[in-house]
């Protein structure tokens, strides 16, 4: 990507991975609209011919010979504020649009395409060039939370994917805030730091559902000195922890050997709630834990190596509950 933008470090909203959907296109005569939100990177064989031309691994209309444009519209998978977007035309060169508008719409339910349609979408990238075989960049001011996004290329064409990275904010109706995981990003919660993640995102741990492979976790280089490998947790909200899950599930050769959990509510005087304890390869691991009111969690690992999750279940306290239900009511 030209102009690499900070937000791009943040989680994909309307990935498939997190639950998101292409729920319509008007057009799809060449390639699925489905392939918009594929969490793999989109690629491309030469010379590979269906029954509609060359497969393309993205969304691709047929030429236009009318005034209009070509739209599809998505459902989050995390709802919540978005930072901005990459509308990437990878392997798109002489089929790419060459302009492209962003619409988003925030509703309560699950409506119907019909509906979504004929809603009252706002724009969040107005009407921009886009540059083909490119990840095309654009900044989103709106500091609103969204349920639902609307791509409209100008006139047709080919986009491998649609990224939509951003804030995760949930609806306190739809939680137990008296019991869930305060560690999952869709959740609120968010990765502060880590030591490690070459050869993946520490967002990994804390995203919904099983890892269904390694490259689904966090997993850091192989440490060649004395030291650990650790990552900080920001809590949904404050609040006070009663289970630890710690999941190596598919790290067979290279879990971790053992691990430990401190908290803290201050961000410097660090309470650990879990002593080095043994993992075991491939094993979700359990652990009660008794542990004092914080807003972050720090787990280390020795010395380094790969976790596919990491859940840390409890309660919000008062303040957190009402920082919780504020912060929804503030971007709604």
């Amino acid at each position: 990507m030209t102009d690499e933008r900070a937000w791009v470090t943040q989680p994909d909203l309307a990935s498939r991975r997190f639950g998101g959907s292409v729920l319509w296109a008007n057009d799809e005569t060449f390639a699925e609209r489905e392939n918009l939100i594929t969490p793999a990177a989109p690629v491309f064989h030469a010379a590979t011919f269906g029954h509609k031309g060359q497969v393309y691994d993205g969304w691709e209309t047929r030429r236009r010979r009318a005034p209009g444009s070509d739209e599809a519209v998505l459902r989050l998978g995390l709802p919540g504020v978005i930072s901005g977007v990459v509308v990437d035309t990878a392997f798109f060169t002489g089929n790419y649009p060459p302009e492209c508008t962003v619409w988003a719409l925030a509703v309560e339910g699950y409506p119907s395409t019909d509906e979504l349609r004929t809603a009252d979408w706002q724009q969040i990238v107005p009407r921009s060039p886009l540059n083909g075989d490119t990840r095309n960049p654009f900044d989103v001011a709106s500091d609103r939370r969204f349920t639902h996004l609307k791509l409209e290329i100008h006139p047709d064409g080919g986009v491998a994917r649609l990224r939509v990275h951003g804030a995760p904010v949930p609806d306190p109706a739809l939680l137990d805030l008296s019991a869930l995981d305060l560690a999952a990003l869709e959740n609120g919660a968010a990765i502060d730091s880590c030591s490690n993640m070459f050869y993946s995102v520490p967002t990994n741990l804390i995203s919904p559902g099983n890892a269904q492979v390694m490259g689904e976790g966090w997993e850091t280089s192989r440490r060649r000195d004395d030291g650990n490998d650790w990552v900080v947790v920001r809590l949904a909200a404050p609040g006070t922890l009663r289970l630890a899950e710690l999941d190596t599930t598919h790290f067979k050769g290279n879990a971790p050997g053992r691990a430990t959990l401190s908290v803290t509510a201050d961000g410097t005087t660090w309470t650990p709630v879990l002593d080095r304890v043994r993992l075991q390869p491939d094993t979700r691991h359990r652990f009660p834990v008794d542990a004092p009111e914080a807003t972050h969690a720090r787990l280390d690992i020795y010395p380094d190596g790969g976790m596919a999750r990491l859940r840390l279940w409890g309660a919000m306290t008062e303040t957190g509950r009402s920082d919780f239900v504020r912060r929804f009511a503030e971007v709604a």
